[in-house]
């Protein structure tokens, strides 16, 4: 998802191929034996499969976020996308899909209330920037905001009801204002799973 917002606002086109992750097409094997989403083969046919790596190929290409985030400092900006994508993710995965790790030893509760909670310490700290700014950086988008709403929405979206009745009102217009966007409208519109000899869909 945010591999994707990046492309879109970047303006960079590229051919869009819908994988099912328990059906991998032979192709998508043969560029990226990692076997994970999202893949990105570039022209020259060298392969990008990280999101964070292809928001910043899309950004190098053309930056639509940086700029917003360079007075407050950059490092700062990839600080927080680091705690994100390595302490709320994994705080997230166990409070979404709590089974999943019970069998592991990773939970001892399939209600495991440790990691809503961890989880909800990142929101605070997201709930404190956007107390002062529109955006987490400032008054316009940067890359942090793109990067970190997707795992935002996947939090919110495990229980809708008790998200909402969390006291972090800054972090939910934030949430909303991005789900509403016309940018990720655009990104999120559905295609059948790709077959070799497919009707090809782009980006734009």
């Amino acid at each position: 998802m945010r591999a994707r917002m990046a492309l879109y606002h970047a303006g960079v086109q590229c051919e869009l191929r819908e994988i099912v992750l328990k059906d991998k097409p032979a192709a998508m094997l043969e560029i990226s034996p990692k076997a994970t989403v999202p893949v990105l083969q570039l022209t020259d046919g060298s392969v990008i499969d990280e999101s964070l790596d292809i928001m910043n190929w899309a950004l190098s290409e053309d930056d639509a976020w940086r700029h917003a985030a360079s007075d407050h400092g950059k490092d700062a900006m990839f600080d927080l996308i680091h705690v994100n994508d390595v302490d709320f993710k994994m705080h997230l995965d166990r409070y979404k899909y709590p089974q999943r790790f019970v069998d592991r030893g990773d939970s001892n509760d399939v209600h495991d209330e440790h990691h809503f909670h961890a989880a909800c310490d990142f929101l605070a700290q997201l709930e404190d920037k956007l107390k002062k700014t529109a955006y987490l950086f400032g008054d316009k988008p940067c890359m942090a905001d793109v990067a970190i709403f997707p795992f935002v929405r996947q939090f919110s979206a495990v229980d809708r009801l008790r998200f909402n009745r969390l006291s972090f009102t800054h972090v939910q217009d934030w949430l909303n204002r991005w789900l509403a966007d016309q940018s990720f409208q655009h990104i999120m519109v559905k295609h059948q799973p790709w077959l070799s000899g497919d009707k090809t869909h782009y980006l734009y």
